[in-house]
């Protein structure tokens, strides 16, 4: 680890160590899984526990790794695990080593019940709706999934435009678990400074429910101490596709905290804790700010946890705790 610039605090203590992009899952029989991007960004892990701090410690398989060349040969990003109609699936993105920006979606389905012991295979890229001419056509990254009134969205990143692109976040109705059912709509695009500092993105959506409202949390900016969150929401009863029916909060929910030790949180999952009620804010996050080289390649952002509380209003309230 760097440790030019480490301070140990109560807030900043890892809960799994070089794991980014941190996504877990809590199954319908209370099994949690994780997975994340690692530091080589060449292959998917899985851990699963039967209770969240078990994940830890818990054995880490690898389910897939990247192939030798062409697509999918490097930048293996941000998986997640979902099970979507009695099926698993992980979504993910990858680059090609000889463009290594060429990153674009991709999914993995689990061949059996058992997403530690069945076999893994790939469904290749996913797939645009037949009329969309615009979906992953460029950088596209960061993918997760939602189900609303019994509708599965899939929510991701895009780069669009010249030069030095923007990062924008999309959503679109899925026919499939690898095929979309509508043309992408423009979720958010970097409105404000704290999502244009060393790159315009918007990326890493995460979903919470909570109340009649859908809060979609997002990661902005470089990958470096600027690196944070922001958040939207809409009603659960609302038109998921009508971007009208969504508000952005004006300013970031979570960002670093150098009193605290902590740069650069974002990349987050939700998810519920052992109780099966407690809202959790499984996010990523350096204990240093002092970075050599491309933050990007830095292996040390580890996954923490935070509980998520609620205001008057019912919105959430990210608060770093301590350790």
């Amino acid at each position: 680890m760097n440790e030019t610039n480490f301070r140990v605090t109560e807030y900043n203590k890892p809960w799994i160590e070089q794991r980014a992009d941190p996504y877990a899952y809590r199954h319908i029989d209370g099994t949690y899984y994780f997975t994340a991007s690692v530091p080589a960004y060449d292959r998917i892990i899985l851990r699963h526990s039967d209770t969240l701090d078990g994940l830890k410690e818990a054995e880490e398989l690898t389910v897939w790794t990247k192939h030798e060349s062409g697509p999918q040969s490097i930048h293996i990003w941000a998986p997640e695990i979902h099970y979507i109609d009695g099926g698993w699936y992980i979504y993910y993105a990858g680059g090609d080593k000889d463009d290594v920006w060429e990153i674009r979606p991709y999914v993995l389905k689990c061949t059996g019940a058992d997403p530690m012991k069945d076999e893994w295979i790939e469904m290749g890229m996913m797939q645009a709706a037949d009329e969309d001419e615009f979906s992953f056509h460029a950088f596209s990254l960061d993918a997760t999934v939602v189900k609303n009134k019994e509708k599965y969205y899939y929510i991701w990143a895009e780069k669009t435009g010249v030069g030095k692109q923007i990062s924008n976040l999309y959503i679109a109705e899925m026919a499939a678990p690898n095929k979309l059912a509508t043309a992408q709509v423009l979720l958010t695009t970097p409105d404000y400074d704290w999502e244009r500092v060393d790159f315009w993105v918007d990326e890493g959506p995460a979903i919470l429910k909570h109340d009649g409202k859908i809060f979609m949390t997002f990661s902005s900016s470089g990958t470096g101490p600027c690196y944070c969150m922001g958040m939207m929401y809409v009603d659960e009863d609302s038109d998921l596709l009508d971007p009208h029916a969504w508000r952005k909060l004006r300013f970031p929910v979570l960002k670093t905290d150098e009193e605290k030790g902590i740069y650069g949180p974002g990349h987050n999952s939700f998810v519920k804790g052992d109780d099966g009620v407690t809202d959790l804010c499984i996010y990523h996050a350096r204990p240093y700010d002092e970075i050599i080289g491309n933050p990007l390649y830095d292996p040390n952002r580890h996954a923490m946890i935070m509980e998520v509380k609620y205001d008057e209003k019912g919105f959430p309230v990210f608060e770093f705790s301590k350790s």
